[in-house]
């Protein structure tokens, strides 16, 4: 099956965290931070949302092909009228993200955004910094989805089987080590594919699923903040806050899904701006230097946000071939 045939392409993506990453929830937690940031309800890991993703993602599409901030945005018009997303079939903002027209419809998008996973976490310990990671974590890779579960929960398992050490901190948490996890070598093979940084690649533990919530949880940046008084120059009282942020070091996983723009039309013309998932992922691409240098989340101008994508290899092609128009979705 040619690519032009294909239903979509899903484009596995690791990032490392250039800053602190604080995507907030608007909300605090009781006795901790005052800003907190978004988790995953069941396993209370942090994450960023493919919301999140989708929305910089697009300004950064928008500027590097000249359509910001008409088609940046929630694309609403100006008072006048003008201004607002372009939706036509040709513009590589409105094609790949969507646009709203009010009551005159809309396109739902050709890029779909998984929710962004932590994959490996930097942890401070007495023999220098690792990375931790756990079987539910290293699941979230494609061909790392069948590896089995620790032999024992409450050990840590290390890549690096030169180090001497009987037992490593993370944190709070003292931790035996041990040996003979059968899935290590696939791990470290996938991981030597995906990961430039040799010093990383050398110093990856695996925990076990339990105790990775807690290990996250317990290491994550927490910043303290004041509002100072612009006629005083002194801080304001009463105005101290804390916010966390998945701290420097972080590397990320998530899944972009790019739909084959030729099962789709616009105003009944087919979709000009990409014809193949492939071109809809090279606008994603794109954007790439505006993540590593203009951020995602918040407080980007105080020293967060950064984001280096290291890979984005094909995850799966799986599609069928359109048989009639009649196949063909219209707005």
């Amino acid at each position: 099956m040619t690519e032009s045939q294909m239903s979509y392409q899903a484009y596995e993506h690791i990032g490392l965290a250039l800053d602190p990453i604080h995507v907030g929830t608007g909300g605090n937690r009781l006795g901790r931070v005052d800003n907190t940031i978004i988790r995953d309800p069941v396993t209370k890991i942090p994450k960023i949302p493919g919301s999140s993703l989708a929305g910089v993602l697009r300004t950064y599409v928008a500027m590097s092909e000249n359509k910001y901030p008409d088609c940046a945005g929630q694309g609403q018009p100006r008072k006048d009228g003008t201004g607002g997303h372009c939706g036509q079939n040709n513009c590589p903002v409105c094609t790949t993200f969507g646009f709203a027209k009010g009551n005159n419809g809309g396109f739902a998008g050709l890029a779909s955004f998984n929710d962004m996973h932590v994959l490996l976490f930097p942890v401070a310990t007495c023999e220098g910094p690792f990375w931790v990671t756990a079987p539910i974590a290293l699941r979230q890779i494609e061909e790392l989805k069948n590896i089995s579960d620790l032999p024992d929960s409450n050990s840590v398992y290390c890549i690096d089987s030169e180090n001497n050490k009987n037992s490593i901190n993370f944190g709070w948490l003292l931790l035996p080590k041990k040996s003979g996890w059968n899935s290590m070598d696939c791990v470290k093979n996938n991981f030597k594919k995906i990961l430039p940084e040799n010093m990383i690649l050398g110093n990856i533990a695996v925990v076990s699923d339990k105790l990775f919530s807690h290990i996250v949880n317990s290491n994550l940046e927490v910043r303290t903040s004041v509002s100072i008084n612009p006629a005083t120059g002194a801080a304001e009282d009463g105005a101290l806050f804390t916010y966390e942020a998945l701290p420097r070091g972080t590397i990320l996983h998530w899944i972009v899904i790019c739909r084959n723009p030729n099962h789709f039309k616009i105003d009944n013309h087919i979709i000009a701006s990409a014809q193949e998932p492939r071109g809809v992922h090279e606008y994603l691409k794109k954007t790439y230097p505006y993540l590593e240098y203009l951020g995602i989340g918040g407080m980007t101008n105080r020293g967060m946000g950064r984001l280096r994508v290291l890979n984005d290899n094909i995850s799966g092609n799986i599609g069928t071939k359109v048989e009639n128009d009649n196949s063909q979705m219209e707005r």
